[in-house]
């Protein structure tokens, strides 16, 4: 029954980051199970992607807390919140700015989207999702600030499920491990780097953003009911071998 087509019928998500990639997998898929389903992120918009699914487009920059209560404002109900919304600066993140850039997204944002949608979320007695990563767990050298950024939603994601919890709220967190999307395709057109995660990856092949959106999805239903503060890794074990 968790994955029932009408399970979040009339309930509303709000998928920060939401119309492309893995945050547009989760936007179709929480879509798919009935929820009125917010995707929003910075245009331009692929739209052609989203005719049809019953999913409302919004302009949304986390980074502005004025961008944040812009939207929300127009939000009169709130049960879902999916915290997907990132950057990523390969190479360039040991400069003090773009590190700087990459925090106020990724962490910073959560952070700010989390603590506006509070309210709402204690009224329906919601639960948010963060997006972490495997980079929560160990270091890359190439991406600080990423790497730092995902830490500290996890770090984020335990210490909020405490805050929430009288609320009603709970607060978990998915960590994506090698994921085909546009944003890894120079990796999988490479066989000298994708040859090794591959072999490292358990399961032997990339991810798909539909694997992610599956787990985060269950995170929302009533099957996870006692689920609060945890980070599920997503990554064909990855972190295992």
């Amino acid at each position: 029954m968790t994955f029932t087509p009408a399970l979040f019928a009339g309930k509303t998500a709000l998928v920060t980051g939401g119309t492309q990639g893995i945050g547009g997998a989760i936007a179709r898929q929480l879509a798919a199970m009935g929820a009125q389903v917010i995707a929003a992120g910075l245009p331009p918009f692929a739209e052609d992607e989203f005719t049809g699914s019953g999913i409302t487009l919004a302009e949304l920059n986390v980074a502005s807390s004025a961008s944040v209560e812009a939207l929300l404002a127009g939000v009169s109900q709130l049960d879902i919140l999916i915290n997907c919304a990132g950057i990523i600066k390969r190479g360039a993140e040991h400069d003090l700015e773009v590190f700087e850039q990459v925090i106020a997204v990724n962490l910073t944002g959560t952070m700010r989207v989390s603590s506006a949608a509070r309210p709402l979320l204690k009224q329906s007695q919601g639960c948010i999702v963060n997006l972490a990563s495997m980079l929560s767990f160990f270091g890359g050298g190439l991406v600080p600030g990423y790497s730092a950024s995902k830490g500290g939603i996890a770090q984020l994601t335990k210490s909020l499920a405490i805050a929430y919890a009288i609320d009603g709220i709970r607060v978990n967190a998915v960590a994506p491990g090698w994921i085909a999307t546009p944003l890894t395709q120079a990796l999988q057109d490479d066989p000298a780097r994708a040859g090794p995660i591959l072999q490292r990856t358990p399961l032997g092949r990339w991810g798909t953003p539909a694997d992610v959106a599956n787990v985060t999805a269950f995170l929302c239903t009533p099957a996870a009911s006692f689920m609060t503060g945890t980070v599920v890794p997503v990554d064909g074990g990855y972190l295992i071998s």
